[in-house]
């Protein structure tokens, strides 16, 4: 079996593409939603992040304070890359987990937005990339998350340039509504 990952920046259309191959019947991990459970789940990295961080980054239910955990990390490069080395590998043992579950079928697939700057890119046999417009994926941000144009651009000059994207990945998806994306997936589907 071959495992394929999906990467793209903010607002690329990543998730979407991931889902629409879902719905074509392919296993996707999508691992910031995946993440997100792990750090209220794995009693392991829970300790680690409370060790790491603060206790009261959870509330008595155990829950995380999410806007907590984001603005410790975006003021400090330090934090980010701490709380980065411990979700990460949490992450992979659970994908690892997971991607049994399927070892019969021709591949699986692994969503994710920071897929060359985490390392985890070395996992994969297949990677496919999403791009779109610049203005285009601002404007997804903007209604999807309601953040103002500033926050979205500074997120945005975080990660990896698009151009250097279309240059590591194996396949490129074009997600700016003038292809078909069923079709072009059919199309990178035959090839793996």
């Amino acid at each position: 079996m071959k495992k394929v990952a999906i990467t793209g920046g903010i607002g690329s259309g990543k998730s979407f593409v991931a889902g629409i191959m879902r719905t074509m019947g392919v296993p996707v991990y999508f691992s910031d939603i995946m993440a997100r459970r792990l750090m209220e789940s794995d009693a392991e990295l829970v300790a680690a992040l409370k060790r790491e961080l603060s206790d009261d980054i959870y509330d008595a239910e155990g829950k995380l304070d999410r806007k907590r955990l984001a603005s410790m990390l975006f003021s400090s490069e330090d934090i980010r890359k701490k709380v980065e080395s411990l979700v990460h590998p949490a992450v992979v043992r659970d994908y690892l987990k997971w991607n049994e579950r399927y070892a019969d079928w021709r591949f699986t697939v692994f969503e994710s937005a920071i897929l060359f700057e985490s390392g985890l890119n070395e996992m994969f046999d297949v990677i496919i990339g999403v791009q779109a417009p610049l203005e285009l994926r601002i404007q997804r941000c903007l209604m999807r998350d309601g953040e103002t144009r500033e926050k979205v651009e500074r997120r945005m000059a975080a990660q990896m340039p698009q151009e250097r994207l279309s240059e590591l990945c194996d396949a490129m998806i074009v997600n700016d509504g003038a292809i078909n994306i069923h079709e072009r997936l059919l199309e990178i589907f035959e090839n793996i």
